[in-house]
């Protein structure tokens, strides 16, 4: 069947909408790479002509790419790597070696994983090395050996590379940089961090064999600009197969983010975020809403979106607790009015409990000291309380002093959504507030 013949066929709208969820789930969850990123060509080109003198001519280099979370960091260094491979001789020498600071979080991890990556553990085997350098250098010395006489690069991308600095001495960082810096083998060290002073965190000896070369990715995306993103993910392609639907869907993406309300609500989240992460959850919610008896996006199902999205996780954990907890939780705001903001104990809040027991006759709130205890601790463990010193281990647990980590108008508003909740512990919650 010719092109032309298949975009014109007519599918049913159940087939239609399970087209348009897979097309664009994969779109906003696998993160597909652009053909080429937008806004950051410059730092690409500087990228590339950069991994490329490592990877073809054998020259080490070291740099950092530096931008807030979201920027678009891996998104470049991904683009970067596939531009590069598609020269068959990088390909076929270039290695790679991806650590993170949050997994790898000491030296010998990394030192394992670094063995691991490069297929190196047969040539290790039960070796014994004095030192971490001793180590590295064999490892790159051990890719000196078959058929080729020089060593085959190497590409170090070390991400969240602010925590490798907070590993002991800095060993990992200083023997790659010395080794970059020494040309004992090709090795191109990239690292990925969102902390602008990462480079105060490095040692002096560290820093001095360190190239300083940064790529600064800061994000210069206008309103419009976001607007128009949004329309384009959520856009269908000119192949899609029943073609009257996509230019349908299409008509409808362009309405929705022409809507004044929709525009507010964007604005808003453009103003708390522009990273693609929370576009492509806020959108996600709203693809989750499409069905047969509702085949597009309105504007109601962005309000919704929008409003799950900026949801208080805090205020939502809220509406689970038990009436008990709901009021140990009244009572330690209580206490935090009365002592401003002082730290307070299970013993103060009990009283405190007792105080409010003892102005209802027929209270049916009457619990006994361990129950109270339990609910408690249930609370330290979902971190609505915390302990102000965590060296008080040999205090009794009913004399720990803690901090209530949530404020009135989170309670309040639990309080409100919270399911048949008594009147009195209503009433209480209101004088603790009023």
């Amino acid at each position: 069947m010719s092109k032309r013949k298949l975009t014109d066929a007519h599918l049913p709208v159940g087939e239609c909408i399970t087209q348009v969820q897979e097309i664009l789930r994969e779109r906003l969850c696998c993160q597909k790479l652009p053909d080429r990123p937008e806004g950051v060509e410059a730092q690409h080109k500087h990228l590339l002509e950069l991994l490329k003198r490592t990877a073809v001519h054998g020259e080490s280099n070291s740099v950092l790419i530096v931008g807030p979370r979201g920027a678009g960091k891996t998104m470049l260094l991904k683009c970067v790597l596939r531009d590069l491979l598609e020269d068959k001789e990088v390909q076929k020498n270039l290695l790679q070696v991806h650590l993170n600071g949050l997994l790898q979080t000491d030296d010998r991890i990394a030192l394992k994983e670094i063995t691991r990556q490069l297929h190196l553990e047969n040539a290790v085997g039960d070796k014994v090395f004095g030192s971490f350098a001793e180590n590295l250098a064999f490892l790159l010395e051990a890719l000196k050996k078959g058929d080729r006489s020089s060593s085959r690069p190497v590409l170090f991308v070390l991400d969240e590379f602010d925590l490798f600095a907070h590993h002991k001495n800095q060993t990992l960082l200083y023997n790659l940089f010395d080794v970059s810096q020494s040309a004992q083998a090709p090795i191109a060290v990239v690292g990925i961090t969102c902390r602008l002073d990462v480079l105060e965190l490095l040692e002096k000896r560290v820093k001095s064999r360190f190239s300083h070369r940064q790529i600064h990715l800061l994000s210069s995306l206008t309103f419009p600009q976001y607007l128009e993103r949004v329309r384009t993910q959520l856009s269908l392609p000119d192949d899609f197969p029943d073609g009257k639907f996509a230019e349908d869907w299409n008509a409808s993406v362009k309405t929705l983010c022409e809507d004044k309300s929709v525009e507010d609500v964007l604005q808003r989240h453009f103003n708390s975020s522009k990273d693609a992460r929370s576009m492509h959850m806020l959108l996600m919610f709203c693809l989750s809403r499409v069905s047969v008896s509702r085949p597009a996006i309105k504007p109601a199902d962005l309000l919704e979106a929008s409003r799950l999205c900026f949801a208080d996780a805090k205020a939502n954990m809220l509406h689970g607790l038990s009436i008990l907890e709901l009021c140990l939780i009244i009572a330690m705001k209580h206490l935090n009015d009365v002592y401003e903001g002082e730290p307070f104990n299970l013993q103060m809040v009990h009283n405190e409990f007792k105080k409010f027991l003892q102005r209802k006759s027929n209270s049916m709130y009457n619990f006994d000291q361990p129950v109270i205890m339990k609910a408690f601790e249930h609370l330290q463990q979902l971190e609505l309380i915390r302990p102000v010193d965590s060296s008080s281990a040999k205090i009794q647990r009913e004399y720990q002093l803690m901090r209530l980590m949530i404020d009135h108008s989170q309670i309040m508003e639990a309080l409100q959504k919270y399911p048949q909740c008594p009147t009195d512990v209503k009433q209480w919650a209101m004088s603790a507030f009023g």
